[in-house]
């Protein structure tokens, strides 16, 4: 850690559903002198917040505008339609997307799902939000299809979710902003890829490599001294020359 790093915050954006604790806490042990702070932002909004300096790194949902920003994509997510547990589709373990045709299915205006086209037959409105549009499928009024970790934080008793196998699928990754390429943003990109202290950057690094010269310099005498205890072995069995 550098002096100027010295009382700073790593400033950590996440968008609903995706959860953080496992990086944040291996961060937590590393480096124990700059804390993370942890901002909620919807995904309409993170790019936007990035690019204002709001935050030094965030967990997006694919696709973003990539302008101006880099991005390594993490892991993709299960696609879910959610459902009253009444409904036809709670009584199967899965589902297909003509499963739907006949059902009226809610795109939320924050839906990060990129389709080509849109399954089952319209809803009456455009819910604002994903929270809202489970409302709506709680009341009765259609379905939803969402990645599986926002039905998880939007679970409620009366409803439940199952894999739709065919649909698009939400892909979740890190980004920041590319000119403002940190050393903490380095290092907490070693976090992420599961690199260790040792590798995760180049600080650390040095000391395997300053190791490798006193290592060398241990074997030396110990193989001399081998070779030299070797000659007069092998002169004792000729014998004494005749004259």
């Amino acid at each position: 850690m550098t002096d100027g790093e010295t009382g700073r915050v790593f400033r950590l954006a996440y968008v609903p559903g995706v959860t953080p604790a496992k990086w944040v806490n291996v961060w937590t042990e590393r480096m124990p002198d700059i804390p993370v702070s942890l901002v909620t932002v919807p995904a309409a909004e993170v790019v936007g917040l990035l690019r204002d300096g709001g935050a030094d790194a965030a967990f997006a949902r694919l696709p973003i505008d990539r302008d101006g920003l880099s991005v390594i994509p993490l892991y993709v997510e299960t696609t879910v339609v959610v459902v009253p547990k009444d409904h036809a589709v709670a009584a199967v373990e899965e589902v297909a997307l003509a499963d739907l045709a006949d059902d009226e299915v809610f795109h939320p205006l924050d839906d990060t799902i990129e389709w080509t086209a849109r399954p089952g037959l319209p809803a009456f409105s455009r819910p604002a939000t994903t929270a809202h549009a489970v409302e709506l499928v709680a009341a009765g009024a259609g379905l939803l299809l969402v990645p599986q970790s926002l039905a998880r934080l939007h679970h409620r008793r009366d409803l439940t979710y199952r894999p739709v196998l065919d649909a698009p699928q939400s892909q979740v990754a890190l980004t920041w902003p590319t000119d403002a390429t940190t050393d903490l943003v380095e290092d907490f990109i070693g976090v992420v890829r599961g690199r260790t202290v040792n590798s995760s950057r180049g600080r650390a690094p040095a000391s395997p490599a300053e190791k490798k010269p006193a290592q060398r310099q241990a074997q030396k005498p110990a193989q001399t001294g081998s070779r030299r205890r070797a000659v007069p072995t092998g002169r004792k069995k000729k014998g004494p020359r005749p004259r």
